[in-house]
């Protein structure tokens, strides 16, 4: 089946809006992780509704390689005035949007779910810190779900945001969905470690949709797997992260496993933005990608699990876990194994079920809860 051009009546992305800050290719000084590098007022027109001031900001933070990178986020203040010490401060880690460039979320307006959800927050008087992750918008390709550089990206987003001159307290939590998810809970695993010297007191972590366990799908992939074509979404995820990890770990060679038609998803996924790469990969079977067997790689599977497993053990403060049943990007069963590993190995988990709500319903579902669990934990 023959990959389709973008229709022209599908969601497309926006052109980007910079506020005077593009870093696409950004050679300058890095320093230090957590180092502010630039901070200007983000343009009107991306804003959120509920926010009072709010800035993109340029902040240092290492790729998947250890080496020194930089990545860009937004900050949300509250209409409210800050209280003695600061508003407290939400990290908030996004969901998928793509790996390029266009597609960086302090340069795009919010969807509206997110318009309502981080405005929830700010209306609680919290102040957002929204982290876009190392290579998106920044030079670099983004390591799509890989623990280490979304948990770096998090943490140091909030690290560089006190350093702004900005009325934020040193009291903070994680908030992330789906790809999100998945970041706040790596970020949760290492902030306090992460944030050691910066002063940041870590409280806890709100994560829904949360792909956890799906490394242990992915290695399996390969001409004969998986043998029938997969909801658009997922497909989807999976361009996403055969671009990110064969651009993470390209000293296995994963391009050697792909077919020509894979060479090309990988080459859309490295520069389209969810909407149009999922018209373009509408009715793709993910098996025709492949010649071999991805586990035919030497120490691929290794290397999976290390690039974008979720933790189930180390945690420190509180793990708030929301799961739609009725999700179909990021299955229910990923969720629940994820929880059931965690009070295996006797982690501070609390588990909210919705069984009415898909992937991104969820979001807006699980505020019931999640806003009484932050209340507590940041008390």
């Amino acid at each position: 089946m023959a990959l389709t051009t973008p229709a022209a009546h599908a969601e497309t992305t926006p052109t980007p809006v910079w506020s005077g800050l593009d870093a696409r290719s950004y050679d300058g000084p890095i320093g230090a992780h957590g180092t502010l590098l630039a901070k200007t007022p983000l343009d009107p027109s991306i804003t959120l509704p509920a926010a009072g001031d709010a800035y993109r900001i340029l902040y240092s933070s290492p790729d998947f390689d250890g080496k020194p990178a930089v990545s860009t986020g937004a900050v949300f203040l509250p209409k409210r005035p800050a209280p003695a010490g600061g508003h407290k401060v939400i990290a908030w880690a996004h969901g998928t949007v793509g790996l390029g460039d266009t597609c960086t979320p302090s340069a795009q307006p919010r969807s509206d779910r997110d318009v309502a959800y981080l405005g929830h927050w700010l209306d609680q008087g919290y102040a957002v810190v929204a982290t876009d992750y190392v290579g998106l918008g920044t030079p670099g390709l983004m390591s799509y779900l890989s623990g280490q550089v979304a948990a770096t990206s998090t943490v140091d987003s909030v690290i560089a945001a006190r350093q702004a001159g900005l009325p934020l307290s040193k009291t903070w939590a994680i908030v992330g969905q789906s790809q999100g998810a998945g970041a706040a809970l790596n970020a949760a695993r290492r902030a306090t470690s992460l944030s050691k010297g910066s002063g940041l007191d870590y409280r806890g972590v709100v994560a829904t949709g949360a792909p956890a366990n799906i490394e242990h799908i992915v290695w399996q992939a390969g001409p004969q797997f998986p043998p029938v074509a997969l909801p658009s979404g997922l497909t989807t995820y999976a361009a996403y992260i055969v671009a990110g990890f064969a651009d993470a770990r390209s000293d296995l060679h994963p391009e050697r496993v792909l077919s020509a038609k894979g060479r090309r998803v990988v080459r859309l996924a490295e520069k389209l933005c969810y909407p149009e790469l999922k018209s373009a990969l509408d009715g793709a079977e993910i098996n025709s990608w492949f010649t071999r067997p991805l586990a035919s790689i030497p120490g691929v599977q290794a290397a999976l699990v290390d690039y974008m497993s979720t933790p189930y053990s180390g945690y420190d403060r509180p793990i708030f876990l929301g799961q739609g049943l009725k999700d179909i990007d990021v299955p229910a069963p990923s969720a629940i194994s994820l929880y059931a590993q965690m009070r295996a190995a006797g982690q501070p988990v609390d588990f909210h079920v919705y069984p009415t709500q898909d992937h991104s319903g969820t979001v807006l579902a699980s505020m019931k809860d999640s806003t009484p669990f932050l209340k507590r934990i940041m008390r």
